[in-house]
């Protein structure tokens, strides 16, 4: 197995994982009423926490057709591997689907995302929560200045802040794939081009957001540092003047 289709296994594990819990809390709460909002909110963050500690050291841990896009637009990814991780990512999301329906039925329609509102409505919060939730990636993701350790926590909580305030409306899937895989399976389509558009659209603007504020940034510390290097280089030149015989 190349390393690509073992990177791209991981994605379908990953987005496996995350579309089970993720939807199968809403399935589960739509049968018992003991999640509640705060809970199907909270399981969504932490599939994604557990799944980028798992994983991202694999894969990167995308687990999003969304984020692998905006990766390869910001030149942060191969797009001659972009194919492979949307197998895996949408997938993944199917299978996960179909775990859900073989052992809940079709159950809240196995946690599709559909708008509460008008679909014009759920767009831009698609788009917003995705953008949002992007600029996060990408600043732990790309960027040496910050904490890498904190990637999955930093994640995984935009993931639940968005679900927490939004999911009533939109429904905050912000993942193209996770809307997909039980939209497929349920067969629940209703306003479904919103879970594409708008994710796709969104962690585009996040990523050239963080890109553009980082720019500036970058190049003057790429300056300072050859500066310094400029200053050791003529430091070093002098000491050897300094070391070397005077003339008789």
């Amino acid at each position: 197995m190349t390393t690509l289709w073992r990177r791209a296994g991981a994605e379908f594990v990953g987005t496996y994982v995350i579309v089970l819990a993720s939807c199968g809390a809403i399935v589960v709460n739509n049968q018992t009423g003991a999640l509640g909002h705060l809970g199907n909110a909270l399981t969504a963050g932490l599939a994604v926490m557990v799944m980028i500690a798992a994983a991202g050291h694999i894969s990167g841990a995308h687990f999003n057709p969304a984020v692998t896009l905006a990766f390869a637009l910001t030149r942060h990814f191969n797009w001659r591997e972009l194919p492979a991780y949307w197998l895996g990512q949408f997938g993944g999301a199917i299978c996960a689907a179909l775990s859900l329906a073989a052992l809940f039925g079709r159950s809240g329609d196995l946690g599709a995302t559909a708008p509460a509102g008008s679909a014009w409505q759920s767009l831009g919060l698609e788009i917003v929560l995705t953008a949002g939730l992007m600029y996060v990636i990408t600043a732990v993701a790309t960027d040496t200045r910050a904490v890498g350790q904190m990637a999955a926590l930093a994640i995984g909580a935009t993931v639940a802040m968005g679900s927490l305030w939004a999911g009533p409306v939109s429904g905050a899937s912000m993942n193209p794939a996770r809307s997909f895989g039980p939209a497929l399976v349920a067969g629940a389509w209703q306003a479904h081009w919103v879970y594409g558009v708008g994710p796709l659209l969104g962690a585009a603007v996040g990523a050239r957001l963080y890109q553009m504020l980082r720019a500036p940034v970058a190049a003057a510390e790429a300056q300072r540092e050859r500066t310094a290097e400029a200053q050791r280089e003529r430091t070093a030149e002098a000491q050897i003047r300094e070391d070397l015989p005077a003339p008789r």
